[in-house]
């Protein structure tokens, strides 16, 4: 694999593919002459593209009252929020706002190891490293001689390392505590079938999702719809389906039908909104119908 260098890059590759003095321009005193819109005139290569990036984020820190101001505390919601909006665009197959989206999201992360290095705590050379030596260490398969020649061999292998390799302790250590709830579910799940707690197959997850809304039924209150909701995360985990996203298209859909819904109901010269609730039922099932 070549690096930088090989096409005209600054940084030749050291051991591991991380280049080797790769710093950025304010560590070494300079900056980046920006042109219009704050790139670089003739910038080509990803090495540039990036250390500008970096030059990019420190001049605003240094220059902006606004990012001056910022901690970890107050980004950290417009991290989560980029981060869904880059799974939106991703999922709409919309390539231009992917692009745009990603970068925003790559800020993020800039902005959030410059706060680390403002600490000592570590740089952005650190975070790709060490993201780096990662997927190395849980890629045997590819940079060792271990054989896993399917994607539940690699799974398996990836549990095995983070036990002996990461020091993990315990069936659900480092589970992030501010992840979605339905994401901290499959979570919780997973760590949960990796010491062999769970059902065996589809049909026993949905067992237990019918015992639970029987339970609800019976007992309607906030943690039997607790349960229930669990327990459907377990079956979307046997399907092999992520339950946010399933979630979101679910609303997604309804949100269609009802605008449909409306639209059919204008036509006939009624207002959906005012309509009692079995006439509003009838247009959207006309809506279901046309999809």
């Amino acid at each position: 694999m070549e690096g930088p260098a090989a096409e005209g890059g600054k940084f030749p590759l050291g051991a591991g593919g991380s280049a080797a003095g790769a710093s950025s321009p304010a560590a070494e005193g300079g900056e980046f002459s920006l042109g219009a819109g704050g790139f670089a005139a003739g910038a080509s290569s990803l090495s540039e593209a990036l250390l500008e990036l970096q030059a990019l984020t420190e001049r605003l820190r240094r220059e902006c009252p606004w990012d001056r101001e910022q901690t970890a505390a107050t980004i950290v919601p417009h991290t989560v929020e980029e981060s869904y909006e880059v799974a939106d665009a991703a999922l709409a197959g919309d390539d231009e706002k992917l692009l745009d989206e990603l970068g925003d999201l790559l800020f993020q992360v800039y902005f959030l190891a410059l706060l680390l290095e403002e600490r000592g705590a570590g740089d952005l050379a650190q975070v790709a490293r060490g993201v780096h030596e990662k997927l190395v260490r849980r890629h045997p398969h590819v940079f060792g001689d271990v054989e896993a020649k399917t994607a539940d061999r690699v799974r398996s292998n990836w549990e095995r390392i983070k036990v002996e390799q990461e020091g993990r302790e315990g069936v659900f250590h480092d589970v992030a505590e501010g992840l979605p709830g339905l994401l901290y579910a499959r979570k919780i799940q997973q760590r949960a079938k990796a010491v062999g707690f769970e059902y065996p197959d589809l049909a026993g997850a949905l067992a237990d999702l019918k015992d639970e809304l029987r339970e609800l039924e019976e007992e309607p209150s906030s943690d039997e719809l607790g349960d229930v909701l669990f327990a459907a995360v377990n079956v979307s985990r046997k399907l092999e389906v992520d339950p946010e996203l399933e979630v979101r298209r679910a609303a997604q859909r309804f949100r269609r039908r009802v605008e449909v819904a409306e639209t059919l109901a204008a036509q006939a010269g009624e207002n959906w909104s005012e309509l009692p609730l079995e006439r509003q039922d009838a247009y959207f099932d006309q809506a279901k119908e046309r999809e």
